[in-house]
């Protein structure tokens, strides 16, 4: 009998450590193929929003394993690479801004660089001829990763061991989990990119996807195990960096083992301005997102907005004009700061913003080619993803990480298992002269080795009372900041609840082309009062996933993720 009772215990043992990894993180209990998207919570101990259930269902669950905020943001990125493969990444970059429990604001910037071998022209013929089919398409577009370095900077604030945070990730990689109809959509529309620049055919090359097939990634599971049990070493160096580097060759692009181990993240002072007694935390240089945001919010903040209400014909005019003369100065002024000198304190200033709004008329438009200075503009891709989290003990983060182009070069690392970034489009290719898309861009973003790109990414955090209050972000490329904008000023001239200040239409100018960008919904009277006073409306899809947290009178955390997609928000 004592024989029969050892064995058993022996069993359950056995049992229970094959259910663990080697450094004893467990699982995190969550049904990977049957799982619902929730767009609203309110919780009282933590709460976080992301662009896939998955990913947030997977920070709720290390908040309540004792993780913090920064925990659970980590917990969500690395899940966010597996499930949501064409903006989650680990072979991209973005920007964190927290608000740590001790009081104090951080930015880290761990946004994707120019190689060591790039130069300024080169995505150019030899007669000039600008290529952007290189610099968005396969190996040659692709800048050095940031992604993981930046999860081990942000590692610095967190509590728990990095394998509990990991784990999830890698069970999801490795035992697969179930795809959406909208996910088996994006996949099949994929699928001549993928066979054209790729090298190594991989996983997600399929016949058909349909809605409820399991993405199994078992290279990428090994990427992830190796990134747990060596950190940053474990992609930038060794087994991963040496797959990176062969894909390069075998591509023709230009990332070298020197590039990968020389990669560094930048913890920066956050962008930090007041507006009515609120502080609002952003992103600084090579962010564009926390100076356009402090600009735009400056420029309405004598103007009684709250007064107009809420799609007024007199508001939409007002933002549409400080839109307008921000992004103006976005095209001329702002790149990477650590290689151009960005004039950030001359151009936040309260003199040169009442400046600037001295041409504004209320009752007409101001024509684009009469507000100075300024370039056109380089295309930005409108893939990024972001997430929002916070917790009881007073963290807040806000992260926005990019490929991007939707699944970034479409092209992925053969034997590791994830997808490389097409970051070097959002340089200006050829400064001064129009690409394809007849935009072009400054001096200020030109390419230049070991540069990071200019961006548009704006995670945000709001304080009132020096506590944290909002916690906000949105993909988007070039329309990040005014969504970001549109939302706050929805929330805190409109009075408007959560819900509302995320899901009601959304409307973008961004100075060049001289247009008010307009979703299906917008009020059609606003648009007929604004085509009278001289503005031209074109109508398009979605603007942004806005992904808002924002702390109720009572304490309590209420967590929207936007309607526009499948994000999902989960809260305790």
């Amino acid at each position: 009998m004592q024989r029969i009772v050892y064995f058993f215990f022996l069993i359950v043992f056995i049992s229970a450590c094959t259910s663990t990894s080697k450094t004893g993180s467990s699982s995190v209990p969550i049904d990977p193929y049957q799982y619902k998207t929730v767009k609203k919570t309110i919780s009282s101990n933590g709460a976080v929003v992301s662009a896939h259930s998955l990913a947030s269902k997977t920070g709720v669950e290390i908040l309540k394993q004792g993780g913090n905020a920064v925990d659970a943001a980590i917990a969500t990125q690395l899940a966010l690479a597996v499930v949501y493969p064409n903006a989650g990444n680990l072979g991209g970059g973005g920007f964190m801004v927290a608000r740590l429990s001790s009081g104090e604001l951080i930015s880290l910037d761990f946004r994707e660089k120019a190689p060591a071998s790039a130069h300024r022209d080169m995505y150019l013929e030899a007669d000039g001829t600008p290529r952007t089919d290189k610099s968005q398409d396969g190996h040659l577009s692709v800048g050095v990763p940031g992604t993981v370095a930046g999860i081990f900077a942000e590692y610095k604030y967190a509590k728990l061991p990095i394998a509990k945070l990991i784990q999830p990730a890698i069970d999801l990689a490795e035992k697969g989990f179930a795809i959406t109809e909208n996910e088996a959509a994006s996949l099949n529309a994929l699928q001549t990119d993928l066979k054209k620049l790729n090298t190594v055919m991989p996983v997600f090359v399929k016949d058909k996807w349909k809605a409820g097939d399991t993405l199994v990634q078992k290279d990428l599971a090994q990427t992830l195990i190796r990134i747990r049990d060596k950190g940053a070493a474990g992609f930038y160096e060794g087994e991963t960096a040496r797959l990176i580097v062969e894909e390069m060759k075998r591509g023709h692009g230009m990332i070298t083992l020197e590039d990968l181990k020389n990669y560094d993240v930048k913890k920066r002072s956050p962008h930090v301005f007041t507006y009515k007694g609120y502080t609002i935390a952003g992103m600084p240089m090579p962010s564009s997102g926390g100076l356009l945001l402090n600009q735009m919010m400056k420029m309405i903040e004598d103007k009684n907005i709250g007064a107009m209400g809420f799609h007024s014909v007199q508001a939409v005019q007002l933002m549409t004009e400080v839109e307008r003369r921000a992004y103006a100065d976005r095209a001329e002024y702002m790149g990477d700061a650590d290689f151009y000198k960005v004039p950030v304190e001359k151009l936040r200033s309260d003199s040169y913003l009442q400046n600037r709004m001295k041409t504004w008329d209320p009752n007409k438009a101001t024509p684009s080619t009469a507000i100075e200075p300024g370039v056109l503009m380089a295309k930005e891709s409108e893939e990024t993803t972001h997430l929002s989290v916070i917790d009881k003990e007073g963290n807040a983060v806000s992260i926005t990480t990019t490929l991007n182009d939707s699944y970034g070069s479409r092209t992925v690392v053969g034997g590791a298992g994830f997808i490389l970034n097409d970051e070097m489009d959002d340089f200006s290719i050829k400064p001064g002269v129009p690409n394809m898309y007849g935009a072009v861009g400054g001096e200020a973003n030109a390419i230049a080795p070991g540069k990071r790109m200019l961006s548009s990414m704006t995670p945000t955090i709001v304080l009132k009372d020096n506590k944290p209050y909002i916690v906000v972000g949105t993909p988007g490329g070039t329309t990040i900041p005014t969504q970001v904008f549109q939302t706050l000023v929805n929330i805190l001239e409109f009075n408007m609840t959560t819900e509302d200040a995320v899901y009601k239409p959304k409307f973008h100018h961004q100075w060049l082309p001289d247009e008010i960008m307009v979703e299906k919904a917008f009020p059609e009277d606003v648009r007929n009062a604004l085509e009278k006073m001289g503005y031209t409306i074109r109508q398009r899809g979605a603007i942004g996933r806005t992904e808002t947290i924002r702390v109720l009178p009572d304490g309590r955390f209420e967590a929207v993720a936007d309607k526009r997609g499948e994000d999902a928000a989960e809260g305790w």
